[in-house]
């Protein structure tokens, strides 16, 4: 009996051996699929779920599973393919339109994201989170205005959702809607601690010529991060307009380091050391900045400033009469002009410009100091 045993053992091994192995079905990718998108392997996932559809192409959730893994990878070409497949066959089915406005806007394709943003707004007209991505979008087109319009609406109720407030400031912000954003984004900067939102506001602050306020923010944002490209610039920038120098030039310094080729940081440290008589490492400076930008007035007029001092009187004046043509209410070149003319021994044309200068003066006399 037991040799028999023994015989029919080997028989059903060997037998069992034999067969072939029972293959995988659609089901068994699927949960593989599943468990690997979960535990973040998803190349594993992609190749699952693209298993399942060769065996069951109608599979709407494998093709769902799919595209989410797909831009979750950073593939959104295809996850962009997968959810149009999607629509094509399923034309209601609203979550699968975020998907795919979500994939256009991951992307950066502005215009299809609103597209597709708009048309989930209109089946969920409630929906918040769609409204604020529209609103991204329509910023990114340049079409603020329009964001602004959307959000204003929606905010009774949503005052205190500091998302929906950062994005709602920024399109007012950008629609030239300032006296309304700066209070929101600064609400959001100083709840959040946010670095964006500190430096929009500090930004927008700087070029209202608020430059406390502006030092204050961008000042928030160096607490962030100190190494943002332009940052220690745009700091620099509200120092030197409240006559805090020394301050200036080190975050000036700081910035250069950063980045040689920073124009503001060249053009302001450059116009320091012409003013500290530091002839020499100021032309650098200013020639640099004026190779970057060589249509900025700022960067012309100094460099023309820096030839007027070191005897290059024609040339100074050259530039300094364009520029006073571009621009006749901008004092300064009056000022240097007067003082130039003198030299290459044209006094009646710095008599004309002395008076100019006197007229201009009592203007901004009228009109007040800026605001700080």
């Amino acid at each position: 009996m037991r040799t028999l045993a023994a015989l029919l053992l080997l028989f059903c091994l060997a037998h069992a051996a034999g067969q072939a192995p029972v293959p995988a079905t659609a089901d068994d990718f699927m949960r593989e699929g599943l468990t690997a998108q979960r535990q973040g392997n998803l190349r594993g996932a992609i190749e699952d779920y693209r298993k399942v559809l060769a065996l069951r192409p109608e599979s709407v959730e494998a093709r769902a599973n799919l595209a989410a893994a797909l831009a979750a990878s950073g593939q959104y070409d295809a996850a962009i393919e997968e959810n149009l497949r999607l629509l094509a066959a399923l034309p209601g089915q609203t979550d699968i339109r975020m998907n795919l406005a979500l994939a256009y806007y991951k992307k950066g394709d502005w215009r299809n994201a609103a597209e597709q943003f708009k048309k989930v707004r209109a089946a969920r007209p409630k929906d918040l989170n769609a409204a604020m991505l529209l609103g991204y979008s329509e910023i990114r087109l340049n079409q603020p205005a329009a964001a602004a319009d959307l959000l204003a609406l929606l905010e009774p109720g949503n005052e205190n959702n500091l998302d929906f407030e950062f994005v709602l400031a920024e399109a007012l912000i950008a629609s030239k809607r300032e006296d309304e954003g700066l209070p929101r984004i600064e609400k959001t900067a100083q709840a959040t601690n946010a670095l964006d939102a500190w430096v929009i506001a500090g930004t927008t602050r700087l070029h209202r010529r608020e430059f406390r306020q502006a030092r204050a923010d961008l000042d928030a944002a160096l607490a962030i991060n100190p190494s943002l490209p332009g940052l220690n610039s745009m700091a620099g920038q509200a120092r030197d307009a409240l006559g805090d120098t020394e301050a200036a030039k080190t975050v000036f310094e700081v910035a250069l380091r950063q980045d040689p080729r920073d124009f503001a940081a060249n053009l302001y440290l450059g116009t320091m050391r012409m003013k500290q008589r530091d002839l020499d490492g100021a032309r650098p400076l200013l020639e640099l900045a004026l190779q970057l930008h060589p249509d900025v007035p700022q960067a012309q007029y100094q460099m023309a400033v820096l030839n007027g001092m070191t005897g290059h009187y024609a040339e100074a004046v050259a530039a300094i009469e364009l520029l006073e043509k571009q621009d006749p209410d901008w004092l300064d070149p009056h000022i240097q002009l007067a003082s130039l003319y003198y030299k290459l021994h044209r006094p009646e044309d710095g008599e004309r410009e002395r008076e100019i200068v006197q007229r201009l003066e009592a203007q901004q006399q009228k009109q007040g100091p800026p605001a700080q």
